[in-house]
């Protein structure tokens, strides 16, 4: 049963999400998950949405879950509240199979893959300081991931290429036995050794390697960047280019002339109305300072 709270305003945008919640369904590696009992709340906005987290999360958070409550909350105004949906029931998934504490970055990793969230990956290509090699370790995710929101989107996606590179160390281009091992109350790390060969601290290493051979420079250049570098020297040339025109236009307004206004306006006896504008008498040649 999917129990829904919302405010008057948000019951129709509850119901729909109630419906697409799926309670059971196959989720990547864990196969079939029953997600009821499950509470799900529609939050108006920001604010609303921080009495629900007790502060804890931050304000550009677009969606919680707590396992241990079967408690889901949706922003109703944090961008795609269908897609922010399934982020959090892969969340809830992992956590009714999985009885461990596991580490955040693999949390959100999992969910941003199970979820199948292509745009995230695909936009950590177009990530410059990705693509410079700035990369955090796995460590340094965690903060990222609850840090400042420009930060966080490169941390979802870097977390979710983790947690498929784990997926890619395996014999079987797999996460099942990983996740199957955590289920059996096999501790992360064991897990992770026992699936890949590698303990953290050299799959963090294998990892960076992996980042940096496919979002490089140039990775980042053929998917847009380069068409970002343009746009930004075509605005700077423009804005030097008005910049630089300045002097020469203020000369050119030098040394002109304007001739007289015109006459009045005169009434015929017929009462038509008639223009009569008489030329100058003399009109001085521009001059035209060099």
């Amino acid at each position: 049963m999917v129990t829904v709270v919302a405010e008057p305003g948000d019951v129709g945008l509850a119901t729909a999400l109630a419906e697409a919640a799926e309670p059971t369904r196959d989720w990547l590696g864990l196969g079939r998950v029953d997600l009821t009992p499950m509470t799900l709340v529609v939050a108006a906005d920001a604010d609303a949405f921080g009495r629900w987290s007790g502060g804890r999360l931050p304000r550009w958070g677009a969606g919680m879950t707590l396992p241990a409550r079967r408690l889901v909350v949706i922003r109703a105004d944090g961008g795609d509240p269908f897609g922010t949906l399934r982020h959090e029931l892969a969340h809830l998934a992992l956590h009714t199979v999985v009885p461990g504490r596991v580490p955040l970055w693999f949390d959100e990793g999992y969910a941003v893959v199970a979820a199948q969230e292509h745009g995230r990956l695909a936009a950590l290509q177009l990530n410059l300081a990705v693509a410079m090699g700035r990369v955090p370790t796995l460590r340094q995710l965690d903060a990222d991931l609850r840090g400042a929101s420009d930060d966080a989107a490169a941390a979802y996606a870097l977390a979710g290429s983790a947690v498929g590179e784990l997926q890619r160390r395996h014999p079987q281009n797999s996460l099942e036995p990983l996740l199957g091992r955590l289920r059996d109350g096999v501790g992360f790390d064991a897990a992770v050794l026992a699936t890949t060969g590698l303990d953290l601290e050299r799959f963090d290493e294998v990892w960076h390697r992996s980042v940096r051979r496919r979002y490089n420079l140039g990775v980042w250049a053929a998917t847009g960047g380069a068409w970002v570098v343009l746009a930004l020297l075509l605005g700077f040339a423009a804005a030097w280019r008005r910049h630089a025109d300045v002097p020469r236009r203020a000369a050119l307004d030098e040394g002109w002339t304007l001739p007289p206004d015109d006459d009045e306006m005169m009434t015929p006896d017929d009462g038509s109305m008639t223009t009569v504008t008489e030329p100058p008498e003399t009109l001085d040649p521009p001059t035209i300072a060099r």
